[in-house]
């Protein structure tokens, strides 16, 4: 009968001990499927924060004196020119075939989709220039730039 009773008892112990472990598995495996879903979607704030840093920084890198300005292209539509000094030279910003292009060329220069280089997908980029303040639209939102090269500062 003492043998009975130390089968039980051990059978018991097994059972629990693989209830255990069948809850630990589980626990891992809901955790890595969270946190998958959280790191992309980590990723995709990053990517649609990068846009926006990007042209926050681009405008503010050239904010001097008559430095920045909106121009309507037949093609392309809405272009920041960022004015480069006294060179003649400028960054242009503008969408083409779904992708943000940056084009450092002469201020007058055409716009060229083929010497630009592309910064990110966006099928949307328009300007709204509110007089020292730039609202720019994009497929991930809105950007408010304040321009200080409105009122002659440096």
């Amino acid at each position: 009968m003492r043998e009975h009773k130390t089968s039980s008892l051990g059978m018991l112990m097994i059972g629990m001990a693989a209830l255990f472990l069948a809850g630990f598995l589980l626990l891992t495996v809901f955790g890595a499927q969270s946190f998958r879903s959280t790191a992309f979607g980590r990723g995709g704030n990053m990517d649609s924060r990068a846009l926006s840093a990007y042209l926050v920084t681009a405008a503010k890198s050239g904010d001097h004196e008559r430095a920045i300005t909106v121009r309507r292209d037949a093609a392309a539509g809405d272009v920041l020119v960022l004015a480069d000094g006294e060179s003649g030279y400028a960054l242009h910003v503008f969408c083409a075939d779904g992708m943000l292009m940056e084009d450092y060329a002469p201020i007058d220069a055409p716009l060229s989709a083929e010497r630009a280089q592309r910064i990110a997908a966006t099928q949307r980029f328009e300007i709204v220039d509110c007089g020292g303040l730039l609202e720019i639209f994009t497929d991930d939102g809105r950007v408010l730039i304040g321009v200080r090269s409105e009122r002659g500062e440096s």
